[in-house]
């Protein structure tokens, strides 16, 4: 039951992430859904429509749970082409980005594995706050079909996360690329090693 009334939260609450702690008690769950409903813009069943919709369209695209989720928390209320290009801009900013979120043990590990071999990272937290992170999330979910964090650009090319990535020889992730020789030779040629 709780997950049920969990999913429907963040279903009609669509731009928010996380519940807070006091958030997953069933009067906390009950002042979330119903603070979500009393917006300005829009009412309750209108968000719920919404967050429907959102789901629909993503799933008719023909992305899979993760990537239909993450639109959902993303909501509709971005401009995809201003995020995708602020993404480009970050990714070109920098020889290292990775895209995180602070309480990740992932990201944790990611950000520990770039200390000890001596690299840096661009690091941009897409938890700071939740509602500017999802849609990047979301745009960044589409763009490497990968909705996991930590996202990990080197010289502007998705290597992947920190124990996995996608089909790509060299987007397995961080572990896989570093067992096979790989990963230290691409930070030093983007000029990433300190």
């Amino acid at each position: 039951m709780i997950k049920s009334i969990l999913f429907l939260s963040l279903a009609v609450a669509p731009g928010q992430a996380f519940l807070s702690s006091s958030s997953l008690t069933p009067l906390g769950l009950a002042q979330t859904i119903i603070g979500s409903s009393n917006s300005d813009s829009n009412s309750f069943v209108d968000t719920i429509q919404t967050s429907f919709q959102i789901a629909k369209e993503s799933n008719s695209e023909g992305y899979g749970f993760k990537q239909v989720l993450a639109d959902v928390l993303a909501g509709n209320d971005f401009d995809k082409d201003a995020i995708s290009n602020t993404i480009e801009e970050t990714i070109a900013s920098a020889p290292c980005v990775m895209y995180t979120w602070e309480s990740s043990p992932s990201c944790k590990k990611a950000v520990t594995a770039f200390e000890t071999i001596g690299a840096s990272a661009k690091i941009v937290r897409l938890d700071d706050p939740w509602e500017e992170g999802n849609p990047i999330r979301a745009v960044l979910g589409r763009k490497v079909e990968r909705t996991s964090v930590p996202f990990i650009f080197v010289d502007g090319k998705y290597i992947g996360g920190f124990d996995g990535g996608i089909d790509s020889e060299d987007a397995s992730g961080m572990v896989d690329l570093a067992f096979q020789g790989k990963l230290r030779e691409m930070l030093s040629a983007a000029g990433a090693m300190e």
